[in-house]
């Protein structure tokens, strides 16, 4: 297995196959990924157990740490003549998890309005706080808050996404959505196929999918990103979704949704 651990607590610029030129915001540890959710087809790999210490590779950076070095990197690419179309907060595992969040993105928008005013500013996350004030308030405040939502059948997110907590819901992260109103929001939807218990399963059936449509028209986000995996997968035991099933899943909602975009 081969997994991908981003530096802390900037990396890139990457070209990203949805985002274009992507500045990366990673606010967990260089060393190792540290997620509320454990999905099986992440490229940072699985979750460890073990606790964090104090060693450089697993050091959280603070609010200051991200502020001064996104600037260093912005005000560089600035003197370079570089392009930025975006940045992203991703990385090791789930951003929102970040205990300054909401500041951290304060800093960002100021920053990114110096340097950069035409970039985006996106959050790349899996839901599981936007039921929390701070982080809710935060999302509203970028450009694409994206938010992950693979499936609406729990027994699907628990065998493909994995959260780490046991009470965790994906109706209570929709219901979050529905009752306070995200105008910028964006659904990424991961669709694939894995082994499980010697049995091919996937989460684009037809019952999943019209209920991931029916969720899509509640919801009325701005945009809709709909793709496949792209890199290895700590589950070795995983293929894509077809090109044609991708494409009809994005045409169920292209009447609802004005941007709605595939990806292999």
């Amino acid at each position: 297995m081969s997994t991908v651990l981003y530096d802390s607590p900037i990396f890139g610029p990457i070209i990203s196959r949805r985002m274009g030129t992507s500045l990366g915001v990673n606010l967990n540890p260089s060393g190792r990924k540290v997620c509320s959710f454990d999905c099986i087809y992440c490229e940072c790999g699985f979750n460890v157990k073990s606790p964090l210490t104090a060693a450089p590779e697993h050091h959280i950076p603070t609010r200051t740490e991200v502020a001064v070095a996104l600037e260093f990197t912005l005000q560089n690419m600035l003197s370079e003549g570089k392009n930025l179309d975006v940045i992203t907060f991703a990385g090791n595992g789930e951003p929102t998890l970040h205990l300054d969040f909401l500041g951290v993105i304060e800093d960002t928008v100021r920053l990114r309005n110096q340097y950069f005013p035409k970039a985006n500013i996106a959050v790349l996350t899996n839901g599981t706080r936007v039921h929390v004030p701070r982080v809710f308030q935060a999302l509203c405040k970028v450009d694409k808050p994206c938010v992950k939502i693979d499936s609406l059948d729990m027994d699907i997110v628990r065998a493909l996404d994995r959260p780490v907590d046991a009470d965790y819901s994906v109706k209570r992260v929709v219901d979050s959505l529905v009752g306070n109103k995200m105008s910028q929001l964006v659904v990424q939807s991961m669709f694939c196929q894995w082994m499980e218990n010697g049995v091919w399963k996937n989460n684009y059936s037809a019952e999943n999918v019209e209920k991931w449509v029916e969720t899509i028209k509640t919801l009325q986000p701005k945009a809709v990103q709909v793709y496949t995996i792209s890199r290895e997968t700590p589950c070795q035991e995983m293929l894509k979704a077809p090109a044609d099933v991708l494409n009809a899943i994005a045409d169920m909602v292209r009447g609802m949704v004005s941007d709605v975009s595939v990806s292999m």
